[in-house]
């Protein structure tokens, strides 16, 4: 008999044993299921038809960045920028963007012609430049008032299996060059394609797109796209499952009106900025009811804002800023329900804001830039806006866009950012403004703020605040010492009416400051030394103020960043501290129109400085030698200067502006003036703006000071009035071809004025007054076509005054007084032979003193025997021939007739029109 006991235990034995031997089993089982996935994945590699088609592409480009070092090996889907399908090997995903040209700045350089987009806008490049806003992760750090700095993260969304992630980076010009090989459209199982931000690559035309008919995410901008005419738009047309396309910065010129079918109709973003169509938006855009982004940005579009945006209600994002359009905004936009961003910036908008405006309930950002917007805003298009954060409006009519809220009105909104200049929303600082608590960039500019700032307002957004513009208003009132703004980088207070002292712990109130410009108020006292502590300030701008003391004498290396000093134009004495040596980034120095006395310390040759103003002051000692040949304009006028010109100076080729006059300069004009190769050739006329700083100067031209600002870039002026200076003018100075103002006046200059002046044929100006200049006045001066002022008075010149072209216009006898021998129009003295001969005199290049009687007396006899023998040509012969006399007396008959016969349609004409106003 079994024992029971015995039985169960090996029962029990059996059980474990077959259930170990099971997962052992169930164990090997899966390892080799996953040994055989790995050897399938291994096994996989890129198509060969594939690999060969981007070889194609590498061998047509030029890899300058080495993007494509990589692609040497087998595998073509271990590539950087390659992705694959895990499974079918197919390539899937083609990135080689260049993230530095994705992302491109426009800064502002002071010429409205160029591209007139603030380098401080705080949205600037998601709104002006070539970018995408994709479905992936993208983030992106902005910071104003500089180059925007973007970081890329290269992730896509998309059922793949297998991703293989890299990120490019470089400058614009570290990108792909050549031609886009038409192989690329082998790659049949293509979803994303991405060759945007490498402007020297270029495609025949987009041809080899049209295969590629799983193409979803398109991005070629910058790529040069050669096309004719609606052959771009035909491939695109065939790719039935494109979400995304980017084709800004193409060169596009033509965009299609019509399609015989939309094959695209599941477009989500279409990106068409920055191209130059030549046609206007077509109507088969509005069918793309799928489109939650559209930038038209810089497209050359015009005419009036259609209706027929209202039916893109997917729309989130909508730019059509530097365009034509103009008009209002059409009550149509209201039915973008869904939409976060609207950019209508830098267009010729000349309509009132509608209240349909009001219903963007979700409206986050809105950009109304540089247009002519009139009419009145209420709350009315504004009480809706509950997701409103940036509010960008500015008009070019000022003040003819009102701000009528009633005053107790409290908005939806919590604004960020906010941007009203021109418009009225004066004249007290408005009470909606004023519960705005998240404030980080204020620009309130010429909007007729009168009175104070409430200084709870100020206290509310203080430590938010970055930026504050507040310029060109009659905001009076002391500069708060109490207040901390630390993260203000940039303050814009000038042409107010501030009053009282700078406050004297300004580096602990706002440490973080870039940018102060106080200039055009009424502050007083000493520049606080604690300026000096401010470590990362750019631009100090004190100008015009009533500023007195000295200049502060302990600048240091510290103060390295700063760019710009300009005190001009207060009650600053004593010396220019030679410690501003240490300033080795200075570019632009301007103390005008102080009490500044002493020499220039030489240290400032340590610095950079294109541009040197001290003119009004009473500075003394000789000019200095050291001068950087990269200076653009020197302008030391009404000072003390004494001794020579330095013969040095002859290598400053950047100079458009040497202002010398009213010193007790000595010696003779340096004779290699020519050199400064800035007035000759207008390609070396340059401009070197910095960021929201317009440098302004008086010169003397055209017989009066004239004020330059915008347009002190293109001034090209030489001036050495009020000297001493002795010797000849020199001949070479009639090379400088490009100079505009050319005033030698007030010295002791002797010898004959340059017989070549004429080739000085952009001169505006001339004034060689007050000297001892004789000889004839050149003929060549007529060739002075731009000659709007000339003075050539208290000279010995003899002879002749030219006439001809632009002389004849100069008609004031007093530009020629004080020279006894001149004679001839616009002087009262003829010259010798025209007393019995009232006719226009004929000048020659230059004219002899007296001319020639017997050359004269031949002249007027070839005239009347030109007269005779032309009269009895043709009057003998009617006399003498009868069939010609017959001819002639026909000729005149017929057209004798043909005027009367007009004459009487003409009277039966005016017959007829009166007749009928009669009834």
């Amino acid at each position: 008999m079994i024992n029971y006991n015995h039985t169960v235990f090996v029962f029990l034995l059996l059980s474990l044993g077959i259930f170990k031997l099971g997962s052992c089993i169930e164990n090997q089982s899966q390892n080799n299921n996953e040994n055989q996935s790995q050897n399938n994945n291994v096994a996989v590699k890129c198509i060969k038809s594939e690999r060969e088609a981007l070889l194609k592409f590498k061998e047509g480009v030029i890899d300058f960045p080495g993007k494509l070092s990589s692609w040497v090996d087998e595998d073509c889907c271990q590539w950087n920028g390659v992705d694959c399908d895990s499974e079918s090997g197919h390539v899937t995903k083609l990135n080689l963007s260049n993230p530095a040209g994705r992302h491109r700045h426009y800064e502002y350089d002071g010429n409205d012609d160029n591209y007139p987009i603030p380098s401080d806008h705080p949205a600037l490049d998601a709104v002006k430049s070539c970018y995408y806003c994709r479905n992936a992760d993208m983030s992106e750090t902005y910071s104003r008032g500089s180059k925007v700095k973007a970081s890329v993260k290269a992730s896509f969304s998309g059922d793949v299996k297998t991703s293989v992630k890299a990120s490019f980076s470089g400058d614009v010009n570290a990108s792909l060059s050549g031609e886009i090989s038409p192989y690329l459209g082998n790659l049949s199982s293509l979803t994303h394609t991405d060759l945007e931000g490498n402007y020297n690559l270029s495609t025949k035309n987009l041809n080899w797109v049209s295969s590629l008919s799983s193409l979803e995410y398109l991005y070629l901008g910058g790529v040069k796209i050669n096309h004719t005419k609606a052959d771009w738009l035909h491939a695109i047309n065939m790719l039935p499952s494109l979400l995304e396309l980017s084709l800004c910065s193409c060169q596009l010129e033509h965009l299609p009106s019509s399609l015989d079918f939309l094959n695209f109709t599941s477009l989500h973003v279409l990106d068409l900025s920055y191209n130059s169509f030549k046609t206007s938006i077509p109507q088969w855009l509005f069918n793309l009811t799928s489109l939650t982004k559209l930038d038209l940005t810089f497209s050359n579009q015009g005419g009036k804002i259609l209706d027929s945006f209202g039916r893109l209600g997917s729309l989130k994002y909508l730019y059509l800023g530097g365009n034509h359009f103009y008009g209002s905004i059409p009550a149509s936009i209201g039915n973008l329900s869904s939409l976060k961003e609207l950019d209508l910036s830098y267009n010729e908008m000349n309509g009132t804001i509608l209240e349909s405006f009001g219903q963007l309930s979700k409206l986050v950002n809105l950009y109304l830039l540089e247009n002519s917007w009139e009419g009145v805003i209420t709350e009315v298009q504004l009480m809706n806006l509950k997701s409103l954060e940036e509010f960008m409006l500015t008009t070019n009519k000022s003040q003819s866009l009102v701000f009528n809220v009633t005053e107790n009105w409290v908005p939806p909104f919590s604004l960020k950012s906010l941007h009203l200049e021109s418009c009225l929303i004066g004249p007290k600082f408005p009470k909606w403004l004023q519960v705005q608590s998240e404030l980080t960039y204020v620009i309130l500019k010429n909007v007729e703020i009168k009175g104070t700032i409430p200084e709870e307002w100020f206290s509310m957004i203080s430590s938010n605040l970055t930026h504050l513009d507040l310029s060109n208003n009659q905001i009076k009132g002391n500069l708060p010492h109490q207040l901390v703004f630390p993260n203000v980088t940039k303050l814009f207070l000038q042409s107010n009416l501030f009053s009282g002292p700078i406050p004297s712990n300004i580096s602990d109130l706002m440490p973080s400051l870039q940018y102060l410009d106080l200039s055009e108020n009424f502050l007083y006292g000493e520049i606080p030394l604690s300026i000096l502590k401010i470590e990362h300030l750019n631009i100090l701008v004190l100008r015009r103020n009533n500023l007195s003391g000295e200049l502060p004498h302990h600048w240091s290396e510290s103060q390295m960043s700063l760019l710009v000093v300009d005190i001009s134009y207060n009650n600053i004495c004593g010396k220019i501290p030679s410690s501003m040596g240490f300033l080795g980034n200075l570019s632009i120095l301007v103390l005008s129109n102080n009490n500044l006395s002493g020499e220039i310390p030489s240290s400032l040759q340590n610095c950079s400085i294109v541009s040197m103003d001290f003119g009004g002051n009473r500075l003394s000692g000789n000019l200095p030698s050291w001068i950087h040949s990269n200076i653009f304009m020197l302008r030391l006028r009404s000072n003390l200067f004494s001794g020579i010109i330095p013969k040095k100076w002859c290598n400053l080729h950047k100079l458009h502006i040497l202002d010398l006059a009213q010193n007790n300069l000595s010696g003779s004009i340096p004779d290699c003036f020519n050199n400064f190769t800035a007035m000759v050739d207008s390609n070396t006329l340059e401009s070197n703006p910095i960021e929201n700083y317009t440098e302004e100067a008086y010169i003397m031209t055209k017989g009066s000071y004239y004020k330059y600002d915008r347009t002190l870039q293109l001034v090209t002026c030489i001036d050495l009035s009020g000297n001493s200076l002795t010797g000849g003018i020199p001949i070479q100075i009639t090379r400088l071809t490009r100079l505009g103002t050319l005033n030698l006046s007030m010295n002791h200059l002797i010898g004959s004025i340059p017989k070549n002046i004429g080739n000085m044929r952009w001169l505006e100006t001339l004034d060689l007054s007050n000297n001892r200049l004789f000889g004839p006045i050149p003929g060549s001066m007529s060739s002075l076509t731009s000659l709007v002022h000339l003075n050539l008075s208290f000279n010995n010149l003899t002879g002749r005054i030219p006439s001809g072209n632009q002389l004849q216009t100069l008609i004031d006898a007093t530009i020629y007084k004080g020279n006894p021998s001149l004679c001839g129009s616009p002087l009262p003295t003829k010259c010798p032979g025209d007393e019995t001969f009232d006719g226009p005199s004929i000048a020659g290049v230059d004219d002899k003193h007296g001319g020639d009687d017997y050359e004269r007396i031949w002249f007027y006899a070839s005239i009347g025997l030109g007269f005779v023998v032309g009269f009895w040509s043709v009057c003998g012969t009617l006399l003498l021939k009868k069939s010609w006399r017959h001819c002639y007396f026909c000729f005149y008959d017929d057209i004798k007739d043909r005027i009367a016969l007009l004459i009487a349609l003409r009277v039966v004409h005016l017959k007829r029109k009166f007749g009928l106003e009669k009834n």
